[in-house]
Protein backbone atom coordinates (compact mmCIF):
# COMPACT_ATOMS: atom_id res chain seq x y z
CA UNK A 1 0.00 0.00 0.00
CA UNK A 2 2.94 2.32 0.78
CA UNK A 3 4.32 1.95 -2.79
CA UNK A 4 0.93 2.74 -4.34
CA UNK A 5 0.59 5.79 -2.13
CA UNK A 6 4.09 6.98 -3.09
CA UNK A 7 3.41 6.42 -6.80
CA UNK A 8 0.17 8.35 -6.53
CA UNK A 9 1.95 11.23 -4.76
CA UNK A 10 4.64 11.20 -7.45
CA UNK A 11 2.01 11.28 -10.22
CA UNK A 12 0.23 14.20 -8.56
CA UNK A 13 3.56 16.06 -8.17
CA UNK A 14 4.42 15.47 -11.84
CA UNK A 15 1.03 16.74 -13.01
CA UNK A 16 1.33 19.81 -10.78
CA UNK A 17 4.87 20.53 -12.01
CA UNK A 18 3.95 20.20 -15.68
CA UNK A 19 0.92 22.43 -15.13
CA UNK A 20 3.07 25.07 -13.45
CA UNK A 21 5.65 24.85 -16.22
CA UNK A 22 2.95 25.23 -18.85
CA UNK A 23 1.57 28.29 -17.11
CA UNK A 24 5.03 29.80 -16.60
CA UNK A 25 6.26 29.05 -20.10
CA UNK A 26 8.98 26.59 -19.02
CA UNK A 27 10.21 25.52 -22.41
CA UNK A 28 13.76 24.25 -22.39
CA UNK A 29 13.24 23.96 -26.12
CA UNK A 30 9.81 23.03 -27.35
CA UNK A 31 9.14 22.54 -31.03
CA UNK A 32 6.26 24.51 -32.50
CA UNK A 33 3.72 23.47 -35.10
CA UNK A 34 2.35 26.94 -35.83
CA UNK A 35 1.14 27.50 -39.37
CA UNK A 36 0.77 31.28 -39.08
CA UNK A 37 3.50 33.92 -39.04
CA UNK A 38 4.21 35.36 -35.59
CA UNK A 39 5.65 38.51 -37.17
CA UNK A 40 2.92 41.14 -37.28
CA UNK A 41 2.92 44.24 -39.50
CA UNK A 42 3.69 46.31 -36.40
CA UNK A 43 6.10 49.17 -36.96
CA UNK A 44 8.70 49.47 -34.19
CA UNK A 45 11.85 51.59 -33.83
CA UNK A 46 15.38 50.21 -33.48
CA UNK A 47 18.26 51.44 -31.31
CA UNK A 48 19.40 53.76 -34.11
CA UNK A 49 15.98 55.42 -34.51
CA UNK A 50 15.08 53.55 -37.72
CA UNK A 51 11.54 52.24 -38.28
CA UNK A 52 11.42 48.43 -38.57
CA UNK A 53 8.25 46.59 -39.55
CA UNK A 54 8.40 43.17 -37.90
CA UNK A 55 7.02 41.35 -40.93
CA UNK A 56 9.84 42.86 -43.05
CA UNK A 57 12.32 40.71 -41.11
CA UNK A 58 11.09 37.56 -42.85
CA UNK A 59 13.50 35.88 -45.23
CA UNK A 60 16.09 34.63 -42.75
CA UNK A 61 15.87 32.93 -39.35
CA UNK A 62 15.37 35.24 -36.37
CA UNK A 63 16.11 34.60 -32.73
CA UNK A 64 13.92 36.82 -30.53
CA UNK A 65 13.97 37.68 -26.85
CA UNK A 66 12.19 40.24 -24.66
CA UNK A 67 14.10 42.60 -22.38
CA UNK A 68 14.03 46.02 -20.74
CA UNK A 69 16.99 48.23 -19.97
CA UNK A 70 16.30 48.83 -16.26
CA UNK A 71 15.92 45.10 -15.57
CA UNK A 72 17.90 44.11 -12.46
CA UNK A 73 18.97 40.64 -13.57
CA UNK A 74 17.24 38.21 -15.94
CA UNK A 75 17.48 40.53 -18.97
CA UNK A 76 21.22 40.99 -18.49
CA UNK A 77 21.60 37.20 -18.39
CA UNK A 78 19.49 36.84 -21.56
CA UNK A 79 21.43 39.56 -23.36
CA UNK A 80 24.73 37.91 -22.34
CA UNK A 81 23.37 34.62 -23.74
CA UNK A 82 22.39 36.36 -26.98
CA UNK A 83 25.88 37.92 -27.16
CA UNK A 84 27.26 34.38 -26.88
CA UNK A 85 24.93 33.28 -29.70
CA UNK A 86 26.13 36.26 -31.78
CA UNK A 87 29.76 35.30 -31.16
CA UNK A 88 29.12 31.68 -32.19
CA UNK A 89 27.21 32.74 -35.32
CA UNK A 90 30.17 34.86 -36.43
CA UNK A 91 29.75 36.22 -39.96
CA UNK A 92 26.32 34.53 -40.28
CA UNK A 93 24.91 37.21 -37.94
CA UNK A 94 23.31 39.82 -40.15
CA UNK A 95 24.01 38.03 -43.43
CA UNK A 96 22.03 34.84 -42.72
CA UNK A 97 20.50 35.24 -39.23
CA UNK A 98 18.98 38.16 -37.31
CA UNK A 99 18.79 38.66 -33.53
CA UNK A 100 15.90 40.73 -32.19
CA UNK A 101 15.49 42.01 -28.63
CA UNK A 102 12.10 43.66 -28.02
CA UNK A 103 11.64 45.98 -25.03
CA UNK A 104 8.68 45.17 -22.80
CA UNK A 105 9.04 48.57 -21.12
CA UNK A 106 8.41 51.03 -23.97
CA UNK A 107 7.32 53.66 -21.47
CA UNK A 108 10.99 54.01 -20.43
CA UNK A 109 12.98 52.43 -23.27
CA UNK A 110 13.43 54.71 -26.26
CA UNK A 111 16.04 54.23 -29.00
CA UNK A 112 18.66 56.13 -26.95
CA UNK A 113 18.22 53.86 -23.91
CA UNK A 114 18.36 50.76 -26.11
CA UNK A 115 21.52 51.96 -27.88
CA UNK A 116 23.23 52.69 -24.54
CA UNK A 117 22.12 49.29 -23.21
CA UNK A 118 23.39 47.45 -26.30
CA UNK A 119 26.77 49.17 -26.02
CA UNK A 120 27.07 48.53 -22.28
CA UNK A 121 26.30 44.83 -22.82
CA UNK A 122 28.71 44.43 -25.76
CA UNK A 123 25.70 43.78 -27.98
CA UNK A 124 25.99 46.60 -30.51
CA UNK A 125 26.32 44.20 -33.45
CA UNK A 126 25.25 44.41 -37.06
CA UNK A 127 22.26 42.10 -37.48
CA UNK A 128 21.04 42.56 -33.88
CA UNK A 129 18.00 44.83 -33.49
CA UNK A 130 16.86 46.28 -30.17
CA UNK A 131 13.26 47.36 -30.78
CA UNK A 132 10.80 49.61 -28.99
CA UNK A 133 7.70 51.62 -29.88
CA UNK A 134 4.50 52.90 -28.37
CA UNK A 135 2.95 50.68 -25.66
CA UNK A 136 0.12 49.65 -28.02
CA UNK A 137 2.66 48.74 -30.72
CA UNK A 138 4.66 46.60 -28.30
CA UNK A 139 1.45 44.90 -27.11
CA UNK A 140 0.48 44.18 -30.74
CA UNK A 141 3.95 42.79 -31.51
CA UNK A 142 3.86 40.57 -28.39
CA UNK A 143 0.38 39.31 -29.29
CA UNK A 144 1.86 37.90 -32.51
CA UNK A 145 4.17 35.80 -30.34
CA UNK A 146 1.18 34.87 -28.12
CA UNK A 147 2.69 36.81 -25.23
CA UNK A 148 1.62 39.79 -23.17
CA UNK A 149 3.51 42.04 -20.82
CA UNK A 150 2.66 42.69 -17.20
CA UNK A 151 2.96 46.18 -15.79
CA UNK A 152 2.49 46.39 -12.03
CA UNK A 153 0.59 49.31 -10.41
CA UNK A 154 3.96 50.80 -9.35
CA UNK A 155 5.09 50.79 -13.00
CA UNK A 156 7.50 47.87 -12.65
CA UNK A 157 7.54 45.34 -15.48
CA UNK A 158 7.23 41.56 -15.29
CA UNK A 159 9.95 39.44 -16.87
CA UNK A 160 9.39 37.45 -20.05
CA UNK A 161 12.10 34.80 -20.21
CA UNK A 162 10.88 33.38 -23.52
CA UNK A 163 13.33 33.11 -26.40
CA UNK A 164 12.07 32.08 -29.82
CA UNK A 165 13.55 30.83 -33.06
CA UNK A 166 11.48 32.08 -35.99
CA UNK A 167 11.90 30.52 -39.44
CA UNK A 168 12.48 32.52 -42.64
CA UNK A 169 8.71 32.26 -43.32
CA UNK A 170 7.90 34.03 -40.04
CA UNK A 171 6.61 30.90 -38.30
CA UNK A 172 7.70 29.81 -34.85
CA UNK A 173 10.21 26.97 -35.11
CA UNK A 174 11.19 26.57 -31.47
CA UNK A 175 10.55 28.24 -28.13
CA UNK A 176 13.03 28.23 -25.26
CA UNK A 177 13.12 29.08 -21.59
CA UNK A 178 15.80 31.78 -21.71
CA UNK A 179 16.94 31.02 -18.17
CA UNK A 180 17.97 27.44 -18.92
CA UNK A 181 18.68 27.13 -22.65
CA UNK A 182 22.33 27.04 -23.68
CA UNK A 183 23.64 29.40 -26.37
CA UNK A 184 25.07 26.46 -28.34
CA UNK A 185 21.65 24.76 -28.43
CA UNK A 186 20.16 27.89 -30.03
CA UNK A 187 23.02 28.07 -32.55
CA UNK A 188 22.59 24.38 -33.41
CA UNK A 189 18.86 24.92 -34.02
CA UNK A 190 19.58 28.01 -36.16
CA UNK A 191 22.03 26.00 -38.28
CA UNK A 192 19.45 23.21 -38.73
CA UNK A 193 16.90 25.84 -39.82
CA UNK A 194 19.41 27.29 -42.31
CA UNK A 195 20.17 23.81 -43.69
CA UNK A 196 16.45 23.08 -44.10
CA UNK A 197 16.14 26.17 -46.27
Amino acid sequence: MGIQSNLRSLAIALVATSSLCSAAGCHGGSTANSTASVLTDTKLVDQNGNTVELSSLKGKPLVVDFIYTSCPGPCLMETAKFANVALRLGSDLGSKVTLVSISVDPEHDGPKQLLNYSRQQGADEKGWYFLTGGPADIDQALAGFKLSREVEPDGSVGHLVNMMLIGPDGRLVREYNGEIVKAQDIVDDVKKTLNNG
